[in-house]
Formats: structure tokens, sequence, C-alpha cells
């Protein structure tokens, strides 16, 4: 169930954000029913874990497991708060539509037609991942949601895809689904103001910020890794800064706004995404508190969130490998395997949410998220192979002669 309510609650933040993105209220609504799936989960899952308290020395261990529900919950919620500036229009600037679809990786909701491409197939035969570069993480089936898609799955007319990956394979993506034709925004220089415009890259940094923060405090309590729960830490003091300065400089544009006739109400957005993004870092924080204070840790974290759709792996850089002097981007990760990069661990500090740009050396970390299956072929990249023991999931690493 804890596996089970971080995969809701990451793919509920990844709606959220492409709710905006898209304007759709279908991915907003999604977002809501979402919700209620996950207040009857955390529910549960807080009754079983007063039940499965039998003796004061448990209570410790015990506290841990509901102090990493309820972040999941809040982080649940401020997905929720950003769906609801869809759902009850309270304006979002077409700069901020902009900026996020330069985004490394965005979420897409598609309906499947009868009789197009996609329609009574396995996934593993359209291998989307490949042909345009996304990925299926969830698939809503009338009033049921399958988050645990595999290549088995067959696609069914009326399927509602939410798919990850490459902004580039929509176009392409809305075409085998049947859909109507979608065209990226582009900026309209008449309606960017300059305060406005570093409001807008500032929430799109907090955006992204706060999303690797998540990762990254999974990855920290999973790990046991001090030095990843102090990155966080550090993350959630730079969301906190950094909304302080965003509201400044909606004020100054909404000032602006006002003084040139238009209306200011537009922006209040941007105050409602920034306040969800700050309560994300913000339970990040809460969830590497565990490790920071050294709290006794309950063993079913790390059996729960090792079980989660997708795995977090730590693999080095190894001299002569395909990783070796080569960018994030022109290895396609996101592709084949299907990691993203949370992270890269370079000497004694952390590049968080690294672009496409960054070029890769020996020695330097590669802390990434993605399916189980693909570990195997991501250590290949980075040189090494990969044994697991199947009792206690230790992971060992072999470099590649």
């Amino acid at each position: 169930m804890l596996a089970e309510a971080k995969d809701a609650s990451e793919l509920m933040v990844d709606l959220a954000y492409a709710a905006l993105y898209f304007d759709d209220e279908g991915m907003a609504d999604a977002v809501l029913s979402l919700e209620e799936d996950m207040s009857a989960l955390v529910h549960e899952m807080r009754s079983l874990a007063m039940l499965a308290v039998r003796h004061p020395r448990e209570v410790d261990g015990m506290s841990s497991v509901l102090q990493v529900v309820s972040s999941i919950e809040q982080i649940a919620n401020a997905a929720v708060d950003i769906s609801k500036i869809v759902l009850h229009h309270l304006g979002i600037p077409r700069a901020l539509i902009v900026d996020l679809a330069q985004a490394a990786e965005v979420s897409h909701r598609l309906v499947v037609a009868e009789g197009s491409h996609l329609a009574n197939r396995p996934l593993r035969d359209m291998e989307l991942p490949v042909a345009v570069g996304m990925r299926v993480v969830a698939i809503q089936r009338g009033r049921h949601w399958l988050t645990d898609v595999g290549g088995d799955s067959i696609v069914e007319p009326g399927d509602v895809l939410f798919m990850r990956g490459d902004p580039a394979g929509i176009v392409r993506l809305r075409e085998l689904a049947a859909m109507e034709r979608w065209n990226p925004p582009e900026p309209d220089e008449a309606q960017v103001l300059s305060d406005l415009d570093r409001a807008v890259d500032t929430l799109v940094e907090m955006k992204n910020l706060s999303e690797a923060a998540i990762g990254l405090a999974y990855s920290a309590l999973v790990l046991h890794d001090l030095s990843l729960a102090r990155e966080v830490r550090s993350m959630q003091e730079r969301l906190d800064g950094m909304k302080v300065s965003m509201q400044t400089w909606v004020l100054r544009a909404a000032a602006e706004a006002d003084e040139a006739g238009a209306d200011p109400a537009g922006l209040r957005g941007l105050l409602h995404v920034a306040e969800a993004a700050e309560d994300i870092g913000d339970q990040a924080r809460n969830i590497t508190s565990l490790v920071l204070e050294d709290e006794d840790i309950h063993p079913v974290l790390a059996l729960a969130l090792g079980d989660t759709d997708d795995v977090v792996v730590q693999v080095p850089v190894a001299p002569g490998s395909q990783a070796d002097d080569s960018t994030l981007g022109s290895l396609g990760l996101a592709v084949d395997p299907g990691y993203h990069v949370l992270a890269i661990r370079r000497a004694a500090s952390y590049i968080y949410n690294p672009p496409r740009t960054v070029r890769l050396w020996v020695g330097d970390e590669l802390l990434a998220s993605g399916p189980e299956e693909g570990r195997d072929r991501l250590a290949a990249i980075c040189g090494y192979s990969m044994d697991i023991d199947e009792e206690t999931g230790h992971i060992q690493l072999t470099p590649v002669a």
C-alpha cells in the first residue's frame, strides 16, 4: 500500500503540472479522482500501522512509517492545489506555459480511439519509449486506475493513457492514438513583462527543484545516505528563498500590468503554483529528517519504496564506458533504458535534475530512477555488469573488462 501511495502521489504531481501545460481540465479532474483513492489508502495505512504495534519498543519504528505516509499525503494535496488552478481558471501567464514546454520530461494524457495504431495491442509491441520517447505510467479504464503497467498490458479502445517522457514525442504520439493534432505553445512577446519573466523562470526552477527533491528524498531514505539527505535539506531552503523572490516579482508584474490596463488577476495562478512547489519541497525535507536525525526507521519503508514502479539506482561511470565523456542527451537514457537522472554526484557535491547538456566523466555517480527491468542496461552503459541478491536485494557492480 505504501508503494502504491508513493507511485500515485508522484503521478498526481506529474498530471497536475501537465494540466497546467495543456490547460487540460481532464487531467486536472484525474488528479481529483486519484485524491479520492489516496485518501482511502492513507486512512487504511494509518489504521494498519496502529494495529501492527504490539509492544512499546515498536512505536518509534512505526512512527517513521506514519511520518512518510503523512508526507506522501501532503504531496498529493499539493498536486490537487495545482490542478485547481486549471479547474478554477485562476490564470497562468502564457510565458509559464512556454517555459514548461522546455522541460526535459513532460506528462501527457491521450484517449485511445477505436481503430488507432495503439488499440488492442500490448504495450511491449508498440515500443513507445523507442518510437516516441514517452512511456505509459498509468491507464484509466472507466472508473478504474491501472498503475502497475507492464509490457503485457493490452491497451483497449477508450483507455486514457497517461504518458511521461520527451515533449518532442507528443505530436507523433497523438497521431498513433488518432487524436487531433496538437501544436506546442510559442512565446508571445507582447505579453511578456520583465518582472513576470523573472517570476516565471524562478517558478519553473522551483518546479524542477521540488520534483528532484522528492526523488532524492526517497533515495536518501532507502539508501540511508546522510549526504543525500543534507542535499535535500539545502534544496528545501533554496525553495523557501525562491518563493519569496518569486512573490516579489509577481507583485511588481501585477502593478505593471495594472498600469498598462491589463488584468493582474491572471497572475494569481503563479502564486498558487509557488506555494505548492514549496509544500512539495517541505515534504521532501520531512522525509529526510528521519535520516538527518538518525531516527529508528522501520524496515517496511525500504521494502515498500524499493517495490514501487520505479526503482532508484546508484551507478558510477567507469573508464572507457559508453557514458564516459558523453552528454546525458546523447545517451538517451530516458528512452533506453527509460531512466530519469535525478542527480549526479561529482566529488563532494550534487548536480540535481541535470540538463541534457551535462557531460559525464569517470568517477561521476548517477542517481537515477526508472523501471526495474532496465537496471542491467543502465549499468552496462556506465561500464558495469549488475548482480542482485534475490534475498537481500543488495546490488553488486562488477566493472566490464
